[in-house]
């Protein structure tokens, strides 16, 4: 395996396993590395850089908004702030938005205000927040005890109190954990982490009727799958149940460190001043380009658009599993792919798409990768990443 970076990286905390070389350029689905060598991006910095890189409308919103006002404090308000939250809440079921900048920072938003809703109600025994086995919710205390990764809550404990695991997609699951001490189910419509693993529709259906027969909230997790990742701006859209509470955060700032906790007004009384904040969040350069990525994504052309990029991308993933016995399965929710391989180490699958100018992103498990490119990627970049796709299982088999 060849090591030319040049770059040092000895300050660098060792917490992340990067590869040799360092991307320092991106134009829409292409990235160079420091030495000049060219990759196709199919993870989109885990579902983050949505419309790709250096958008020229995301470009100019950046440099427009770095020539009047970085930074206020959220004592104050900023322009930007406001038109991003009246976007959301124009286009969403929320009317009322917290902004932040991370879907960490946005999970922990929307499991804090579950919890201070019912306190504000008198219920202080109602905390208990119920999710579900394989699921992902960011890196935080609180988000490491909702998720399900044992690895991510090793050496970290104790863990927090008051929260109970079902199992994804199994509603009985849930009815046998759920009681007058409920506060919220958290559950994201389609595991991320896991390998991209849609919910059923009955059993989303099922959540919502059981969260309105216990008095407790509905949480949806659309880090990754909101912001028209699903072919819907958000992946609630596509499902049709309506939430009390969402969080969305990568692809909302095409690249941007930005992230929202959407809910109702009844909810978000319970936020009063002083009760939760980010020093960041509101920022007015991150929302400036939140609210431009808000405006493209949502166009039916783009979101048609996603559909029509999926079925490519499927179509090159079913000739190759064909070709060689690639998968046991392949799983999509729109332009999210997740694939299982039958054979194959994703870790080492990772090492050879690098070697040939690939980027793709592994999932928790060993054998998982997942894909997550921009939404407006050209079919000439799909068909090249999927030579180079091809190029790196020949390398392996």
């Amino acid at each position: 395996m060849k090591k030319n970076n040049s770059i040092d990286r000895t300050a660098l905390m060792p917490n992340y396993a990067p590869p040799w070389f360092t991307p320092v350029k991106g134009d829409k689905s292409v990235v160079w590395d420091e030495n000049g060598k060219d990759y196709i991006d199919f993870g989109g910095g885990i579902a983050v850089t949505c419309l790709g890189h250096a958008h020229p409308e995301l470009n100019q919103a950046l440099k427009t908004q770095a020539d009047s006002l970085w930074h206020v404090s959220n004592y104050l308000l900023n322009q930007p702030a406001v038109d991003l939250t009246d976007a959301l809440a124009k286009k969403t079921f929320a009317e009322k938005i917290f902004l932040s900048n991370s879907g960490n920072e946005a999970n922990e938003a929307a499991m804090k205000l579950a919890r201070r809703f019912y306190f504000d109600q008198g219920k202080k025994d109602k905390y208990e927040i119920i999710s579900f086995s394989d699921s992902f919710h960011g890196r935080s205390m609180m988000n490491i005890t909702v998720g399900d990764s044992e690895f991510h809550q090793t050496g970290f404990g104790p863990l927090l109190e008051g929260f109970k695991k079902a199992q994804f997609n199994d509603l009985d699951s849930v009815k046998k954990i759920i009681n007058k001490n409920t506060a919220a189910i958290m559950v994201e419509p389609i595991q991320g982490e896991s390998g991209v693993i849609p919910a059923k529709n009955p059993f989303l259906e099922g959540l919502r009727k059981l969260a309105d027969e216990n008095d407790c909230l509905l949480i949806f997790d659309e880090v990754q799958s909101g912001i028209g990742r699903t072919g819907s701006l958000l992946a609630y859209m596509g499902y049709g149940v309506v939430p009390d509470i969402l969080t969305v955060a990568k692809g909302m700032g095409g690249g941007m460190p930005v992230a929202a906790t959407l809910t109702t007004e009844k909810i978000a009384e319970c936020f009063q001043p002083g009760t939760h904040g980010s020093t960041f969040g509101g920022n007015p350069l991150s929302c400036a380009v939140a609210s431009k990525v808000i405006e493209i994504v949502s166009k039916q052309k783009l979101l048609t658009g996603v559909v029509e990029k999926t079925t490519l991308f499927l179509k090159h993933l079913s000739a190759l599993s064909e070709e060689f016995d690639l998968f046991d399965d392949v799983r999509s929710a729109g332009l999210w792919i997740g694939c299982d391989f039958k054979k194959i180490k994703a870790g080492e699958f990772l090492e050879a798409c690098y070697e040939e100018g690939l980027i793709i992103v592994q999932a928790s498990g060993q054998s998982t990768i997942r894909l997550a490119p921009s939404l407006i990627i050209g079919d000439s970049e799909i068909n090249e990443g999927f030579n180079r796709f091809r190029k790196a299982l020949q390398n392996l088999v």
